[in-house]
């Protein structure tokens, strides 16, 4: 398999992703139809397969590992948390990956596939039902993950993204019917969904700014709760390659807890962390934005609709 049969219709700024618009409505129904049918059992299957998809998948797998490189792996554990990453119903990791580097390139600047200067809707989840940011032609994807484009794995997970969604689904339905389904699948998916999207709407709108970058990025402690630490986006955005995102002992950060575990357990190494007390000794370059002095204003509110 190769990157040109990840080409999908691209469409306008204006124009309706139909297909994930119509599954994305459908995924919110069977949420709001959890409610009716609770069980602690689903619950708790929902709150872990939150974890493997939001922590192990999307913090640690997508955005620490495929996209900035934050650390090194063995390739079946990067498989195996890429694997839990496409549960989260975000995409296939070359599309993530190539998206979020964009952002990285062009953050709150024209090119961004989702700043808050658009509008914090789009921000929030109009670009993904609307415009082409999702939808990257082989040239794009060339340019920006040419790592991922030349390993197999990595585009036949991307094509087949929604295959793990489905076979979790079926087994989740006969272990414990309608009840895990809903819970387990719908309504997990579309909290893990809202919460990673508050990343790009929430934390380049409202929250602290402990470093003076050439964005809107911002650090969100609620937003952090909800995502495993990925809310430290200011932090983030100064220092990409972190494979640490909280700088502090107080900024729970959860993938980078799991990263460390990794590490004792031998399974990850050259872990790149930057630690807050090391920036204040100047020990540590900052190319991306100087720290913020105390005595300087640290609270900021972004402009947008």
């Amino acid at each position: 398999m190769e990157l040109q049969d990840l080409e999908r219709p691209q469409s306008a700024k204006n124009e309706v992703n139909w297909v994930t618009a119509i599954f994305m409505g459908l995924f919110h129904v069977g949420a709001v139809a959890a409610l009716f049918f609770f069980t602690w059992k689903a619950l708790f299957v929902a709150i872990f397969l939150w974890w493997v998809a939001g922590s192990l998948g999307i913090g640690m797998a997508y955005h620490r590992l495929l996209t900035h490189r934050g650390f090194k792996t063995y390739k079946w554990v990067e498989y195996f948390l890429t694997l839990c990453a496409t549960l989260a119903l975000e995409g296939g990791p070359i599309f993530w990956v190539a998206t979020h580097r964009i952002h990285h390139q062009y953050s709150d600047q024209d090119g961004d596939p989702h700043s808050p200067i658009d509008g914090k809707w789009w921000a929030h989840m109009g670009w993904i039902l609307m415009g082409k940011s999702m939808h990257h032609d082989s040239t794009t994807l060339a340019r920006y993950v040419p790592d991922l484009a030349k390993d197999k794995v990595h585009v036949w997970l991307t094509k087949y993204h929604y295959v793990p969604q489905i076979v979790l689904g079926v087994a989740l339905y006969a272990i414990g019917g309608l009840p895990w389904l809903l819970w387990g699948t719908f309504f997990r998916t579309v909290f893990l969904l809202h919460a990673t999207w508050l990343v790009n709407s929430a934390t380049h709108s409202w929250g602290t700014r402990r470093f003076a970058t050439r964005d809107l990025s911002t650090n969100s402690w609620w937003v952090a709760l909800l995502t495993f630490g990925e809310g430290w986006h200011n932090n983030h955005h100064a220092h990409p390659t972190s494979a640490a995102h909280g700088f502090t002992w107080y900024e729970v950060d959860a993938n980078w807890y799991g990263i460390w575990v990794l590490q004792k357990l031998g399974l990850v190494w050259d872990v790149k962390r930057i630690k807050l007390a090391e920036v204040e000794q100047g020990l540590v370059a900052a190319p991306n934005g100087r720290l913020i002095t105390p005595n300087a204003p640290a609270e900021f509110w972004a402009s947008g609709d």
